[in-house]
């Protein structure tokens, strides 16, 4: 195997502290909240009392003034565990740093170290009932009223959806003019008119609290549109150059969630004896794994130079995007002939291939489909589809 060389002493001491994290407050755990359908809130507040969100935001807003590779250490760390259910990732680094990023200093000291501690769990409410990686078609309204906004539309599969205490709304200020005319807008929970509907029972990822989020007549003062007039009608162009590193996350957990299933497996036909020998012994099974192996490996070495272009601001769009969808698909790949290895144990919910199968589904669904991820790059290489 190519030996990794994206982290430092630091990342992996890091990498040790939180794995003893979530041996001692998630893995004995995660069953239980995959029952329940979501994770207790207890959880965010003894991860912020150690540290262990929004690590890369400055010191001054309660973060650690650490760099995104900490965030990959802890995407790879939850992959590996199978803890779905756990959704720092999108609060840590997709939540936060649009506060940091477009926010007003105001509203960063406002809820930034909130973030940081705990006290507030955070959701981004893109994807509608009839929009989803289409942003642009989003229905959700705030018209400017009695100088501030009245925000009026419903959303979907929203993560962290049911915990949150804030969320960042996608909805269009300008209807007529499209993707121009998109902003987006901080709500907080209790805020009258705000509902949030109910937890949605998904194919995989149980343990994560995906909700609906309702939004009637939702007054919010000028304060709560994310870095003010400024950014007013800017929230589509917000969202794009985000998507890049959002895009990156679901590779990231993708390659690492394939490896552990892979060693799971491994482990698992050595042991299993089939005919009077063990499954590893059957040449089927030896060349599936080396096919699978290899290609993790290659999926690996292209993701780990994915994060070191995401540090310094150079990973593009289109890069992203075949991150995102080549290693999504693999994941699923790996998910159904680890699976197929494993026999019937394979399809027993107490084997953690089988929840790992049930999770990977979504990964080339969300953050853009795949097949939007392949419009992107055929659009990158100067192939457009000609307007009638």
């Amino acid at each position: 195997m190519i030996k990794r060389s994206l982290f430092n002493d630091d990342h992996l001491a890091f990498k040790d502290a939180f794995a003893k994290f979530t041996a001692k407050e998630i893995a004995p755990c995660h069953a239980q909240w995959e029952e329940q359908g979501f994770v207790d809130r207890d959880l965010w507040r003894k991860a912020g009392a150690n540290g262990y969100l929004c690590m890369s935001m400055p010191e001054a807003f309660g973060g650690s003034d650490a760099d995104k590779l900490y965030s990959v250490v802890q995407f790879e760390v939850l992959s590996e565990g199978g803890f779905s259910g756990v959704g720092f990732g999108l609060h840590n680094e997709i939540v936060a740093p649009y506060l940091l990023h477009y926010g007003t200093p105001e509203q960063q000291l406002r809820y930034l170290p909130k973030l940081a501690s705990g006290e507030l769990v955070g959701a981004i409410a893109m994807s509608e009932p009839a929009a989803g990686s289409d942003l642009q078609g989003i229905k959700t309204t705030a018209t400017a009223q009695d100088g501030g906004y009245v925000i009026n539309g419903s959303k979907t599969f929203i993560t962290n959806g049911w915990h949150a205490d804030l969320v960042i709304v996608v909805a269009k200020t300008n209807p007529s003019a499209g993707a121009k005319g998109t902003s987006l807008f901080l709500v907080e929970a209790g805020t009258p008119g705000f509902e949030k509907g109910q937890r949605l029972k998904k194919l995989g990822m149980k343990a994560q609290d995906t909700s609906e989020l309702f939004f009637k007549d939702v007054h919010v003062g000028p304060e709560q549109l994310l870095g003010g007039d400024a950014q007013k009608n800017r929230g589509f162009i917000c969202l794009m150059e985000q998507l890049p590193w959002e895009r990156l996350q679901i590779a990231i957990s993708a390659v690492a969630a394939s490896q552990a299933a892979i060693d799971w497996t491994v482990a698992y036909v050595k042991e299993r004896m089939v005919f009077g020998q063990a499954v590893g012994s059957f040449q089927n099974t030896r060349y599936v794994l080396a096919d699978l192996q290899t290609k993790v490996q290659a999926a690996r070495v292209f993701v780990d130079k994915c994060c070191e272009l995401v540090c310094v601001d150079e990973l593009d769009t289109a890069t992203a995007s075949m991150a995102k969808s080549w290693c999504s698909d693999l994941q699923c790949q790996v998910m159904d002939e680890c699976v197929q290895l494993f026999g019937g144990y394979g399809y027993m919910w107490e084997y953690p291939i089988t929840r790992a199968y049930a999770d990977a589904r979504v990964q080339r669904i969300y953050g853009g489909t795949n097949e939007i991820m392949k419009e992107v790059i055929a659009r990158s290489m100067g192939l457009h589809v000609p307007k009638p």
